[in-house]
């Protein structure tokens, strides 16, 4: 099937090939003729009109922690799921900081909030359609409705001087001078590239001029000058400023109190149950403008429609002989000949990734082939669970650490 005959294409509930995974899920796949060589998609569409059927997050149950989609997906019940955001995978920049595997952009799992995004100078991934940026997230909102928005991050830390702003939350980069808070939800790894890089260059020098304080039950029990690491405790939240951040925590003193609050903001005003991060390609039944229509590579990407109703989970088959995949440009075209009018990139290469349960299985299989041979673990996903599974659920703890959590989205 070619892009252009995919223009033309079936109605929204309809998809090439389709075998039922459940009621209201299916699967299929089709072959594209691209422009650097042949493709094929894998796709699961979901019928988000049908009560029993919904999306969540996939996590491995801390911000700070991978998994693969297979793995994920059983743990949690869920039925199909594809890969999620872009992530920081290395610091080859950085010698000998640790590369926390946490995703670039904002997650909400269950309707609580987990992280919110690095600095757009900060990202992993292809480059941004213009006006675009971090913020920017796919998810489901309490009426079950896919649908794009942005998530900013609004916190204070509430001082014996005063408020000051919070600039960060469970992020493995924090703006230039910020205060970032990392709670039980990060998990056990160092906080030290946090303070890497600056707001417009990743590869920029770590900073040494950090402070590091512990709050437990509202005042401060601990504190010092270098990022630490290490589970936290539930109830604890440990502030981490860089430059002006950190000479405005080293007024603190043992024993004083402090009160931190934050919630991620959606620009819409509409609370989301879930949603991660990635990038728009289509919006209104139309592309973006700049979308780059030069580099092919294996991709994973979502569609919308009918109103959040209906929603294509879409992952690239990494192949050798369909390695070559597709442009930005000609993903936002796939989705739009499925009947998508809204577009969503996730995270594409090695990571691309699509599972589904086949009729009457207990697990998933992995339906495409990883481009590196083997699925790589990720940060997060988006889960297609139906009838009693939990849509967003508490990871099976013999699979992945169940997260604390404690603030509401």
């Amino acid at each position: 099937m070619s892009c252009a005959a995919l223009a033309g294409a079936p109605p929204a509930s309809a998809l090439p090939g389709a075998v039922p995974v459940v009621p209201g899920v299916e699967y299929g796949q089709f072959d594209i003729d691209a422009a650097q060589g042949p493709a094929r998609a894998h796709v699961v569409s979901v019928d988000l009109s049908d009560p029993a059927v919904r999306l969540g997050l996939l996590h491995p149950g801390a911000v700070a922690q991978r998994a693969t989609v297979s793995v994920l997906a059983d743990s949690q019940g869920a039925v199909a799921g594809v890969n999620g955001d872009f992530f920081d995978i290395t610091e080859v920049q950085h010698p000998g900081v640790e590369a926390t595997g946490a995703a670039v952009g904002p997650a909400v799992a269950e309707g609580l909030d987990l992280k919110a995004a690095v600095p757009k100078g900060q990202r992993f991934g292809p480059a941004l359609p213009p006006g675009t940026g971090t913020e920017e997230v796919l998810g489901a909102g309490t009426d079950g409705r896919a649908r794009l928005d942005r998530l900013t991050l609004d916190g204070s830390v509430g001082t014996p001087d005063g408020a000051l702003p919070l600039g960060g939350l469970n992020q493995y980069a924090l703006p230039v001078g910020s205060v970032g808070a990392f709670t039980s939800d990060w998990g056990s790894a160092s906080r030290v590239r946090a303070a890497c890089g600056t707001d417009t260059d990743r590869a920029a020098p770590c900073t040494s001029d950090t402070y590091e304080v512990t709050v437990r039950d509202g005042r401060v029990v601990a504190a010092s000058d270098t990022p630490g690491g290490g589970t936290i405790p539930p109830g604890t939240t440990v502030l981490l400023g860089r430059e002006a951040g950190a000479q405005q925590l080293r007024k603190l003193s043992l024993g004083e109190e402090v009160t931190v609050r934050h919630r991620l903001m959606p620009a819409s005003g509409l609370p989301f149950r879930f949603a991660l991060g990635g990038f728009p390609v289509l919006a209104d039944g139309q592309p973006l403008s700049g979308l780059d229509d030069r580099t092919s590579a294996v991709r994973t990407a979502v569609g919308v429609a009918d109103e959040g109703r209906r929603v294509w989970l879409l992952a690239l088959d990494g192949a050798p002989e369909y390695r070559t995949g597709l442009t930005i440009a000609e993903v936002a075209d796939v989705l739009l000949g499925l009947g998508a009018e809204d577009g969503f990139s996730l995270d594409g290469g090695g990571s691309s990734t699509l599972v589904a349960r086949a009729p009457g299985a207990g697990t998933v299989s992995v339906r495409n082939h990883p481009s590196g041979g083997a699925e790589r673990p990720v940060p997060n996903g988006i889960g297609v669970f139906a009838g009693q599974a939990r849509a967003g659920g508490a990871p099976d703890r013999r699979a992945v650490r169940r997260p604390v959590r404690r603030g509401r989205h």
